[in-house]
């Protein structure tokens, strides 16, 4: 039998506490019934974000998250295109084969934790880098220059 020796020593290593804490946040943040929907939602946003940023801030953020999370969100090769905040949340929905307000409520719960771990100039830097739409999925005001 073929196994993927990756898999097997990812299963038996324990998280680090640092993620297990980040992991009881989204839960809590999102009223997950469990642990596994908490990471799963971790998991899917984290990756998601990965295709999007780029540059000084994603190293960054990979740097203030714990390693787990980390390795989540730089395994992604980022976009060519980078999405909108409407099209991230669109993109994921299609990729979960959640609902919208689902997908939306999943991004607000992981991006309370990410902004827990990265902090308020960090994630500014962030918004920065993004296209629009990103600040309210951080819970943040939307605030664009009037034209």
């Amino acid at each position: 039998m073929i196994t993927d020796a990756r898999t097997t020593l990812e299963h038996q290593q324990p998280c680090s506490t640092a993620y297990e804490q980040m992991l009881e946040k989204v839960r809590y943040e999102g009223a997950y019934p469990t642990r596994e929907r908490a990471e799963e939602a971790v998991r899917e946003v984290l990756a998601g974000l990965g295709r999007q940023l780029t540059g000084d801030e994603r190293v960054d953020l990979a740097r203030c998250l714990p390693l787990e999370a980390a390795r989540v969100l730089t395994a992604q090769i980022p976009d060519t295109q980078p999405l909108t905040g409407r099209d991230f949340v669109k993109d994921l929905a299609t990729r979960s084969g959640a609902s919208l307000a689902t997908t939306r409520w999943d991004i607000g719960s992981v991006f309370a934790a990410v902004t827990a771990h990265a902090g308020p100039h960090l994630i500014t830097r962030i918004l920065r880098r993004l296209p629009t739409g990103y600040a309210l999925l951080f819970g943040q005001a939307d605030l664009t220059p009037a034209a």
